[in-house]
């Protein structure tokens, strides 16, 4: 019977949300609860608090620390009034800190008694009243803690909400360095009377919106006082504000108070910590970065001389309004965002209410940056509090008014999270708890009860997800409502106002990137409202490029084209993969978005890297020799196999410039030296058909491309012309004459239709590296070849024959005239040394001659220092000297051979690591001016916008294109210093 009312009492324990019975029956049995055992309303208030069993043990230990008689008092109390019950049981649930502090001082439970209209809401006054009988730091300590509990059982009670709380921390924020300064001013009383010094809240105090464990950051400004000099009255008030740092800083039995943190000063931690206001105003005119003026958002007067304080933010707050109209601001403001994300240790990514994706972090600087491009000229935008800010921004149509909504109630559910997780231990973090006890109490302190954990867990992650989408869209939306009609009652950009956002996002023509918007989005069709939905998240992946004002052009261009094609739309609003790509792809320069508007159906190319991956040589080939066989004219054969080799480029461009090949940087080579084979294949084809009517018989000759230099190679560039040989063998009793005329036939037929004037990037085939250059014949048969080769070749004709391949025609006079050439170009006995000094002579004359005039040869890619001439011509060398004896340099391709010649130990590991670095270097640089520019170019561009372009694709961060070129020229020094030790000998 006993064991049956145990059970009966642990079933009600359990009931009301204690987890350890056993020891809460053991405190409500002991004989400190005696006079209240009996009571249900103490049992009923426990299991209202966050944490049950934390509250009834932190309870006993405040009784146990009281006298008798006020251990009855409070007792009485406890059960008669409802507030005093609420407000300490609440407190000793939710913040073991506090309940520590009660312990250490129990009289102050009283503080907890009174309930008037005054006591709910304190300003700064009451606050400095309540810190007025602190004498010394110690007593200013327990103070603070004093007020700091009346503001928790507020909170956790629910007589103060989110906004009341933070702005109540940062009136007590202001009252304590109030209090402070004045302690340090009456230790040293000669340094007061020498200056006038005023502190200027910052951050969330300044902002009115304080945590409960918060650096509070401070800038300190000062003044000489009359007839004191300047530089003592500047180190007198240096020596205040150093002594008001301690009083809050300092560690001691009662802990400290918080961290002021005056870093966010001019050249934070390396400037002076106190300033006179010209020299602050100095700065800030000349030196401030654009994070800088986000900073003074927020700044206000919080403690010392007022007037000063007041000119300080007069001072400067017309430069924080002016701030977006800086050269740099987009640029600042995009590494803003992305040094916060970077900061971010992986291992807490997933646990950052602050700092990560759909954090507290994502809403302020949505509403600062917006607050920076409209507050310049909307004055009512300027507060700096951030949920007021954002209901500013709705009410003048900045905003939605949906999303400002959305974002006010996540952002309010985000903060009231990181104030309970702080209060528990009032520790600084802004990190999700993992001990399951800890995620309880916090999911019963948001009211979660029923399953706390999963319950809180399901709603933070629901509201950051929010967040996350409201962010991406939030600067874009409203640009929209601008263009389009809206409903009745609701409030839209202006037409300036747009475009003062345009231009803060980077577009260099707001006038027509609204033009662009206004053609996509307005209308009430469903065209016009799947547009509606994917342009703000466009818009977003447009500002982050080089040259948004191309992306949204181009975008355009696209979307007129095939606006009316049903699954166009779908793909970009249902393929989350498509639209990023998509929008990567118009805004990355010239080539793939002309490509694509010539073939706008291959946009489905973009849905996944899947459909972005090379086809390969035969199923290119099998495709263009159908087109070919299909066509009835040879302009028509080759009209198709452009057709092929147009939409194989983009698919080349696309997958390069969104990342597919990231970690193959031989892919595009190999990918560009396949299509445009296919292409030499097609248009043979219709060469050979075009011949063979005319005629009116067979072709009388087998014929063959021998591909050379880079397409020999399989390195071919987006730039790159197709050097070839061409090669033909007369069928037997044919007549040589006859089928030379023939092949010369095919040879010129073939040049013709490829050089057919077309908007596409062209193929030029070069056949300038043929025996006796231009003033040889252009076809030869493979016996003249040998017989050349054999009596006449010079060394630089063996040379390139270290890069011929077959590319296209008859495959076995290919492998013939392979075999023919393996002999020139891997000498039995080695390259003689004469030979060697031969080449060394060609690669130095070439140096001198071909490099353009006026051309930088640190930053050549083709020819200049460290360049792709110099790594090639290193290896090409040591393929001639070693090439028969080392079967792996018998190869055409650059790397392959270096990476054989280190196999071979005929080069060291390191040296052709700086090689292998600066070839890729320089063949990743002529591809990306190429894609940039829509023309081929050997040097890094003049144009801004360009060079931006490039340096994005070659993976640097906006502003970052002098350390682009600095990289460069470093990479090719040292690979320059290789090559005269490995071929010039130097």
């Amino acid at each position: 019977m006993l064991e049956g009312r145990r059970d009966t009492r642990f079933g009600r324990l359990l009931r009301h949300g204690f987890c350890d019975a056993v020891a809460a029956e053991a405190l409500l049995g002991g004989d400190i609860l005696a006079p209240v055992r009996s009571d249900p309303v103490l049992l009923d208030a426990l299991g209202a608090t966050a944490d049950p069993d934390q509250a009834l043990a932190s309870l006993v230990r405040l009784l146990e620390a009281l006298a008798p008689g006020e251990r009855r008092t409070l007792l009485d109390t406890l059960t008669t009034a409802k507030p005093l019950r609420d407000r300490l049981l609440g407190v000793l649930g939710a913040s073991s800190a506090l309940a520590d502090h009660l312990a250490r001082h129990p009289d102050h439970w009283h503080s907890l008694v009174t309930y008037e209209h005054a006591d709910l809401h304190p300003g700064t006054a009451e606050f400095e009243r309540q810190l007025a009988e602190a004498g010394d730091p110690e007593s200013l300590r327990v103070a603070y803690r004093r007020c700091l509990l009346g503001i928790a059982a507020r909170d956790v009670c629910g007589t103060s909400d989110l906004v009341e709380t933070a702005a109540e921390l940062a009136d007590l924020a202001t009252a304590t360095l109030r209090a402070a300064l004045a302690m340090a001013e009456a230790e040293a009383p000669d340094d007061a009377a020498q200056c006038r010094l005023a502190v200027i809240g910052m951050g969330k105090c300044g902002g009115h919106e304080l945590n409960y464990i918060s650096d509070v950051d401070v800038i300190f400004v000062a003044e000489a006082c009359p007839d004191a000099e300047e530089a003592k009255a500047l180190q007198a008030a240096t020596r205040l504000a150093a002594h008001l740092m301690r009083i809050c800083s300092d560690t001691t039995v009662e802990g400290s108070i918080w961290q002021v943190d005056a870093n966010l000063r001019p050249e934070g931690r390396r400037g002076p910590l106190v300033r006179t206001l010209s020299s602050h105003v100095a700065y800030y005119k000349r030196w401030a970065k654009t994070w800088e003026f986000q900073a003074l958002l927020k700044a206000r007067p919080v403690a010392g001389d007022p007037a000063l304080g007041q000119e300080y933010v007069e001072a400067l707050s017309p430069m924080v309004w002016q701030a977006a109209e800086r050269d740099h601001f987009v640029q600042d403001v995009q590494e803003m965002r992305r040094r916060v994300v970077e900061n971010i240790p992986a291992a807490h990514l997933d646990r950052e209410l602050k700092l990560g994706p759909g954090g507290l972090r994502d809403v302020e600087f949505a509403v600062q940056l917006l607050q920076l491009v409209h507050g310049r000229t909307d004055a009512s935008l300027r507060s700096g509090t951030t949920l007021t800010a954002l209901s500013q921004l709705a009410a003048g149509g900045y905003v939605g008014r949906a999303d400002a909504a959305a974002l006010d109630a996540a952002y309010r559910f985000l903060r009231t999270m990181e104030h309970r997780i702080q209060l528990q231990k009032l520790r600084r973090t802004h990190l999700m708890p993992e001990d399951a006890a800890d995620l309880r109490r916090l999911g019963r302190s948001m009211g979660f009860r029923a399953d706390p954990v999963t319950e809180l867990t399901r709603e933070w992650r629901r509201h950051a997800r929010e967040v996350r989408r409201l962010h991406e869209k939030l600067f874009y939306r409203p640009l929209l409502d601008a263009v389009a009609q809206l409903a009745p009652g609701e409030a839209g950009l202006s037409t300036a106002a747009a475009k003062q956002r345009l231009e803060a996002l980077g577009y260099a023509d707001p006038a027509a990137a609204l033009r662009h918007l206004e053609a996509l989005a307005s209308g009430v069709s469903r065209k016009a409202a799947i547009q509606r939905t994917l342009l703000p998240v466009l818009l977003g992946w447009f500002a982050d490029s080089a040259d948004p004002d191309a992306g949204l052009l181009n975008f355009r261009k696209v979307s007129d084209a095939l606006g009316r094609t049903p699954w166009y739309l779908r793909l970009l609003r249902d393929e989350g993969a498509a639209a990023m790509n998509l929008a990567r792809v118009l805004s990355s320069g010239r080539l793939a978005p002309d490509l694509l508007m010539r073939a706008p159906e291959a946009v489905a190319l973009l849905a996944d890297d899947e459909g972005l991956q090379p086809r390969g040589r035969a199923a290119l080939d099998q495709e263009v020799l159908a087109a070919v066989h299909r066509a009835d004219s040879a302009e028509q054969a080759v009209a198709a196999v452009r057709g092929v080799r147009r939409r194989e480029l983009f698919r080349t461009a696309a997958a390069d410039l969104v990342g597919v090949h990231r970690d193959d940087p031989d892919a595009v080579g190999a990918a560009l030296t396949d299509l445009n084979a296919a292409a030499v294949t097609g248009a043979l084809q219709a060469a050979v058909g075009a011949v063979e009517a005319a005629e009116d018989e067979p072709l009388p000759t087998r014929f063959s491309v021998i591909g050379m230099g880079r397409f020999g190679g399989r390195e071919l560039g987006y730039g790159s012309d197709a050097d070839v040989l061409f090669v033909h063998d007369p069928y037997e009793g044919v007549d040589e004459h006859r089928a030379a005329r023939s092949a010369l036939k095919v040879a010129n037929e073939l040049r013709r239709l490829l050089q057919i004037p077309t908007t596409d990037p062209p193929l030029l085939i070069d056949a300038d590296l043929r025996p006796e250059g231009k003033s040889g014949p252009l076809v030869r048969t493979l016996g003249s070849y040998a017989a050349y080769y054999r009596r006449w070749s010079l060394v630089w004709e063996r040379h390139a024959l270290l890069r011929a391949e077959p590319v296209a025609g008859d495959e076995d006079l290919g492998a013939r005239f392979i075999a023919l050439a393996d002999p020139l170009r891997y000498p039995a006995d080695g390259l003689p040394e004469e030979a060697a000094r031969e080449i060394r002579r060609l690669k130095a004359r070439m140096e001198s001659e071909r490099l353009p005039r006026g051309a930088d040869p640190t930053t050549h890619a083709k020819l200049g220092r460290g360049g792709l001439s110099d790594v090639e011509w290193t290896v090409q060398l040591l393929q001639l000297r070693h090439g028969a004896r080392v079967p792996g340099l018998r190869t055409t391709r650059t790397r392959p051979a270096l990476a054989a010649a280190v196999a071979a130990g005929l080069v060291p590991a390191e040296d052709a690591e700086v090689l292998d670095a600066a070839w890729i270097l320089a063949s990743r640089l002529r591809n990306a001016v190429m894609l940039v520019r829509g023309r081929p170019g050997d040097t890094f561009p003049g144009d801004g916008r360009e060079l931006a372009a490039v340096g994005r694709y070659l993976g640097y961060e906006p502003g970052h294109v002098g350390d682009m070129v600095e990289d460069y020229r470093r990479t090719t020094r040292r690979a320059r210093a290789v090559v005269e030790r490995l071929f010039y000998g130097m």
